[in-house]
């Protein structure tokens, strides 16, 4: 069993992306209750308090990331690839978007108030979002909705781990009505 948990590990501190267990099966050539067990084994491991790192849960996969007790003092260098940081603008826009997915642009630019064409570039370009499908309604506007890289950078094991908003910051996330 510590070969599979090594052998698990490993491919964990290799990929860069959070893997599901079937996909960490296949490319160990384990049985998916050996990939369980290897990922108990890692987890109890890692809970203890000479270990910085953690099995962490993000978009339905697993990866190796700092304990979260250290990324405060870890994120300003290892917490962005060498990209400059989004913009209170793109910021802006990614949490429309994060919190009234799917979401066309005219939708994001009526609570926003300005366009929103740049900011939409640019989220996708750092593939923070994507389009998701098209709106049922006359011209069938794109939607966008956020992708695992938007789960990666925030560490979110899914879009429901979002800090929940009380009724006034919701209404925020509601397009101002047209006149």
């Amino acid at each position: 069993m510590e070969k599979e948990t090594a052998l698990i590990e490993a491919i964990l501190y290799l990929e860069g992306d959070p893997l599901d267990e079937a996909s960490l099966a296949r490319i160990a050539g384990l049985p998916k209750d050996g990939v369980k067990a290897a990922l108990e084994a890692l987890e109890n491991r890692y809970s203890h308090e000479d270990s910085g790192v953690e099995l962490t849960r993000i978009g339905g996969g697993i990866l190796i990331s700092p304990k979260k007790e250290y990324w405060n003092t870890l994120k300003e260098r290892y917490g962005k690839k060498n990209e400059s940081r989004l913009s209170r603008a793109a910021l802006e826009t990614l949490s429309i978007i994060a919190y009234s997915q799917p979401i066309t642009r005219s939708e994001i630019e009526a609570i926003r108030g300005v366009q929103a064409d740049t900011m939409i570039r640019l989220l996708v370009e750092r593939e923070l979002i994507r389009e998701v499908g098209k709106k049922d309604v006359p011209g069938k506007p794109i939607q966008y909705g956020t992708t695992k890289a938007f789960l990666k950078l925030f560490r979110l094991e899914s879009i429901a781990d979002l800090p929940k908003l009380t009724d006034r910051e919701a209404e925020r996330f509601e397009p101002e009505p047209s006149e």
